[in-house]
């Protein structure tokens, strides 16, 4: 798969020590940052989410995880595997975790977002994506760790390892919901208006990226995207629950994060 050319150019309580970096069967290429603080994990609450002793609902950085039953919807294939995975990772690590917060330290639930470590120095995400037990994203401007674990979810994806056994794309029309995604389709038109830019896909689909997103990607190279065929990843939101949508306009939106939310296949 070719690699999308769209990139442009609170105190700490826990108890801190080192993590050694040791040779290990999978090469890692998420290193840990040298000197990050340990915590007690309580609960692993799904296969992205685990919460600290000290009450902190922790949200790992660049991996989404399947889906557990909720709200009436049914668990998504893999879910209660990835949250297993995570399960035991943490209970390998003695029951503890190394934390790198993101830039951005909360996200909008209140939930800490923050890379996670074990004991010998490993990304927690990164294992998780190279078995196949979630998806790579990138959100702006939390993205430091974006390139190693994209290599880890293509080796996954190569292997068809867990959820890429079977595969889990979809094209514009299959859209049913709203939620995660992984979407594939032809680019019909490119616009950009005061609303940011929008790529149209042949469907009912609209990629979006807001004014404060676009210097994360290459915007001329955004418009030469018309008959190319993309791959995106994100968010789908349904416009029309939203009061409707005019003749013309496309049901669905896919609000692009970051530039390794899109790439360009052929």
């Amino acid at each position: 798969m070719a690699k999308s050319p769209l990139t442009k150019k609170a105190p700490l309580t826990g108890a801190f020590f080192f993590f050694l970096v040791l040779s290990f069967s999978l090469q890692a290429a998420c290193p840990v940052p040298g000197r990050v603080p340990s915590y007690k994990v309580l609960k692993v609450v799904d296969g992205d989410t685990l919460r600290l002793s000290d009450g902190r609902n922790v949200r790992l950085i660049g991996l989404n995880a399947p889906e557990l039953a909720r709200k009436g919807r049914p668990a998504e294939p893999y879910a209660e595997a990835a949250r297993r995975r995570l399960a035991e990772l943490v209970k390998s690590s003695d029951g503890r975790v190394g934390l790198r917060l993101g830039s951005e330290p909360r996200d909008r639930y209140g939930r800490t977002l923050a890379h996670l470590y074990d004991s010998r120095g490993r990304n927690l995400e990164e294992r998780l994506l190279a078995e196949g037990l979630g998806f790579h994203v990138a959100i702006a401007p939390n993205a430091a760790l974006s390139d190693c674990h994209a290599v880890a979810e293509r080796e996954a994806r190569r292997a068809g390892r867990g959820l890429w056994r079977r595969p889990p794309q979809q094209s514009p029309w299959q859209l049913r919901q709203s939620g995660f995604a992984l979407l594939q389709g032809r680019v019909v038109k490119v616009e950009r208006n005061r609303g940011g830019v929008w790529v149209r896909l042949d469907g009912p689909l609209v990629l979006r990226i807001e004014p404060k997103r676009l210097r994360q990607f290459d915007v001329a190279a955004l418009e030469r995207l018309v008959g190319r065929r993309v791959e995106a990843r994100g968010w789908v939101i349904d416009r029309a629950r939203r009061g409707g949508v005019n003749t013309g306009e496309s049901r669905w939106m896919l609000p692009l994060t970051h530039h390794a939310m899109l790439e360009v296949l052929r």
